[in-house]
This record gives C-alpha cells, sequence and structure tokens, in this order.
C-alpha cells in the first residue's frame, strides 16, 4: 500500500500531505493527518466513482486468490487423500480472519494510534466507522469509503496465514490451524502491516534506516517475507511428513496446481494495482509490471530447469509464477517494466536455488516451497525495489535528498526487522499452540490421510 490510511477520530478525513509528502511516498505507505488542514480538506474532498468501481473489483480479486486461487494450487501440490484438507484449511482461515480483521484486526494495524507498532484500540470493532467515513487517496482531497479501505486490508490479512499452512501441508491438526491463525495475525500480522503502512510506523517513518522509508507497494514484507518466515518455523514445529523419503509423495493434480496458479495471476493485479487505491496511472504502471516480471520468472525458471533437469515442468513454470509475483509485489509501483523482467528473473533462479538445493541441503521439510518461493522472492523483492527504483535503471526515481544506497539501506533494514519480529512471534506462538491442542494428527490418521481424519470427506470416489 501506498498510503499509511490514517483516519482522525470520528470520520473527519485530514488532508492529504501535498506533492513533498507524496514524493516521500513513492509506492511504500501512510502520509501523516495534517490536523489543521481537515476542515479544508473534508470540504473540498470527492468521491470518484470509478476509483470506487476499482477498488471493490480489486477487492474480489485479492478474496479470489485465496478462495478458490491458493486452495486449488496447494490442494493439487498435495496427495489426493490430503486435498480437501487443504481447501478446508484456507476456506476456514478465510472465515476466522474476516471475523477477527472486524473485531481488532483493523484497530490493531490501522486504528489511528501514534505507535510505530501497532494502532491502538481506537477501532475496535469498526468504532466510529459509518457509510460516511472515508480514507484518503493520493490525489490530493480524493477519498474512497472507509469501509472500502477495510475490506481491502481484510482480503491481505486473509492470504498472508493461508500462505503459511503450505509449508506444513498433509500432517497439521486442523485445530492448530485454526488457534496458531488467530494468535499470528493478532500479534504478528497486524502489528507488522502497522510498521510498514501506516503514517506512524516502524518501518514506514524509517526510524531504524537513518528516517528512509521503506518501499514497499503491495507487501512484500507485510504478506510474503511474513508467511515465509513463519512458514519455515512452522516446518520445523511440525515436524517432516511421515515416509518422507520413503512414500511417492508426487503431486496428485497438476491441473488443479496451473489452475490454481493462473487464479493467483489474475488476482495478483488486484493486489498490486489495487494498492495504488485509484485507478490512474500509477495503477497502471502496478499492473503493466505484474505482467512482465511475473513472465521473466517463469521463463527463468523454465530455462534454469532445462539446464539442470534436462526438461522444462508444469510445477516449475507455476512455481516461476509464483516466484515473480511475489518478488515484483513490493516494487510494482516504482519500476519500470523492463526492471521488472529482471527482478523476476533474478529472484525465480534465486528461489529455484533454495528449493533445489538449500532446502535439501538442510533437511527441512517446507512441503510446498512456501519459504522458498515466498520468503527469499519476499527477500529478493524487497531489497530489489530499492535497486530497480532508480530512473538510470526505469524507475520512477527515490524522494529528494534519498541515493540509491540509503534506500537500499532502509530495504534491508525493513527486511530484518520483519524477519525478527515474525521469527519470533512465530515461534512462540507455535509452541503456544502446541501446548494447548497439539500440532500433529497420530501417525495412523496421518496414514488415513487428513481428509477423513478432519473432515468425513473424500476429494475423489473411484
Amino acid at each position: 500500500m501506498r498510503l499509511g490510511k490514517t483516519l482522525l477520530a470520528g470520520g473527519v478525513l485530514a488532508a492529504l500531505a501535498a506533492t513533498a509528502a507524496f514524493a516521500q511516498d513513492t509506492g511504500v505507505a501512510g502520509v501523516t493527518p495534517d490536523v489543521a488542514a481537515a476542515p479544508a480538506a473534508a470540504a473540498a474532498s470527492t468521491v470518484d466513482k470509478g476509483d470506487v468501481a476499482w477498488m471493490m473489483t480489486a477487492t474480489l480479486l485479492v478474496l479470489f486468490m485465496t478462495m478458490p486461487g491458493l486452495a486449488l494450487f496447494y490442494g493439487g501440490l498435495v496427495r489426493a487423500k490430503n486435498m480437501l484438507s487443504v481447501l478446508m484449511q484456507c476456506t476456514i482461515i478465510t472465515g476466522v480472519v474476516m471475523i477477527v480483521w472486524t473485531l481488532w484486526g483493523y484497530s490493531f494495524a490501522f486504528g489511528g494510534g501514534t505507535s510505530y507498532f501497532w494502532g491502538g484500540f481506537g477501532k475496535l470493532f469498526l468504532a466510529g466507522v459509518t457509510v460516511d467515513s472515508k480514507s484518503a487517496t493520493f490525489t490530493d482531497g480524493v477519498e474512497i469509503p472507509e469501509y472500502l479501505f477495510i475490506v481491502f486490508q481484510m482480503t491481505f490479512a486473509v492470504i498472508t496465514p493461508a500462505l503459511i499452512v503450505g509449508a506444513f501441508a498433509e500432517r497439521i491438526k486442523f485445530s492448530a490451524v485454526v488457534l496458531f491463525t488467530i494468535l499470528w495475525v493478532t500479534f504478528v500480522y497486524f502489528p507488522v502491516a502497522h510498521m510498514v503502512w501506516d503514517g506512524s510506523g516502524l518501518i514506514f517513518n524509517g526510524v531504524l534506516s537513518g528516517g528512509v522509508g521503506a518501499l514497499d507497494f503491495a507487501g512484500g514484507t507485510v504478506v510474503h517475507i511474513n508467511a515465509g518466515i513463519a512458514a519455515l518455523i512452522g516446518c520445523m514445529f511440525v515436524g517432516k511428513r511421515a515416509g518422507l523419503g520413503k512414500d511417492i509423495m508426487a503431486p496428485h493434480s497438476m491441473t488443479l496446481t496451473m489452475v490454481g496458479a493462473s487464479i493467483l495471476w489474475v488476482g495478483w493485479f488486484g493486489f498490486n494495482a489495487g494498492s495504488n487505491l485509484e485507478s490512474t496511472s500509477a495503477a497502471v504502471l502496478a499492473m503493466v509490471n505484474t505482467f512482465t516480471a511475473t513472465a521473466g520468472a517463469m521463463v527463468a525458471w523454465c530455462i534454469v530447469e532445462s539446464v539442470t533437469r534436462g526438461k522444462a515442468s508444469m510445477l516449475g513454470a507455476a512455481s516461476g509464477i509464483v516466484a515473480g509475483l511475489v518478488a515484483v509485489t513490493p516494487a510494482c509501483g516504482t519500476i519500470g517494466p523492463v526492471g521488472a523482467i529482471v527482478l523476476g528473473a533474478i529472484a525465480s533462479c534465486v528461489c529455484y536455488f533454495f528449493v533445489s538445493v538449500v532446502k535439501n541441503a538442510l533437511k527441512y521439510d517446507d512441503s510446498l516451497d512456501v519459504f522458498g518461493v515466498h520468503g527469499i522472492g519476499g527477500i529478493v523483492g524487497a531489497i530489489g525495489t530499492g535497486i530497480f527504483t532508480s530512473p538510470a535503471l526505469g524507475g520512477i526515481g527515490y524522494a529528494d535528498g534519498v541515493t540509491m544506497g540509503g534506500q537500499v539501506w532502509a530495504q534491508i533494514v525493513a527486511v530484518i526487522i520483519t524477519i525478527v519480529w515474525c521469527g519470533v512471534g512465530s515461534a512462540i506462538f507455535f509452541a503456544i499452540t502446541k501446548a494447548i491442542v497439539g500440532l500433529r494428527p497420530t501417525m495412523e490418521e496421518e496414514r488415513e490421510g487428513l481428509d477423513l481424519t478432519y473432515h468425513g470427506e473424500a476429494a475423489y470416489h473411484s
């Protein structure tokens, strides 16, 4: 998100800071309200029907990424006996996080508080939000309904914990997924979203990076690094799949995985272009980069696979698609289309190395390569954003007085903060979940398959 979306209590919108603040933002998040300017801004503000229509569409596209995009992508990658368990995990996470976001998540992330780390209690149960309250966009005096901003951000909160479950697919209790999700989004996702995207946030203000805020247009840190690190911690806590290295664990339906990957790519235009909050040329730039980076990454993965394995696989192409989408997420609003191709290709090669070499060397069982693609791709994309935003490389340029070195350092600091916050928090909440409900089914239940064990259903019948 390029905007901190900080609202004044009572629903009165502060004015957007003018061109200087916009330059400072250049694709990150957050504009701090100017209380003195609020009456004038409220009088001059308008709600553009085109922006509202686009943001409603973008919100639905992001939901479409989880339901059914991610669910099918993951479902096709597991064995047939666990297909429904993955679908159900994505489904229940969607419902649970929507409720949590409405009750306290929006307040914790964007409640209008002045803390570096969270938004406070000001918007608990959506207090003060009405059909008339507004959220500012990037054009001075132009707003969208606050409810629209709330549901758009809600879809981001939904997909992030759903990404995590791919790391320990086929071997976790259904109750553990639910409990961990509630704890994790509350104490990890919401604070990181606030730190990166809110006008008072630690990372947005560059408190630890010399006052230079990190650029994260649509969630490289908040969504992908967050999910990837939690996934790595999770697969270590849960342990390896029973029979790993002995049983055949090939994906049961690459057809469904290809369908899921395609839905993710389409939905990602809502994810990236929607993060502009307006249907303007800046949204178009994000859209173009979402095309080109993904194409570069997919082709690069297939080339590397052809060289190293002799054949380009559908699984590799799908993995390349996701790697490119992940890498361009933080950069899509500030880099150029050619730079996006290069960034996607670089991220794809690095992700391939982690998936095919590092994982085997370290022997952790990240079932569906969440860390290898989302975590590593997010890190490469976040740091690459600081490089490819340079006008010399086709980007839109940095804020006044900021150099490439200063911006790259701000990106690295943001990555480190996210890794530490998420890593420590995830370990704590997996430990708590294990102590309360346990993490793994019994060996017999795991052998039978989680579809029948937890849901009493089978995905397929002879």
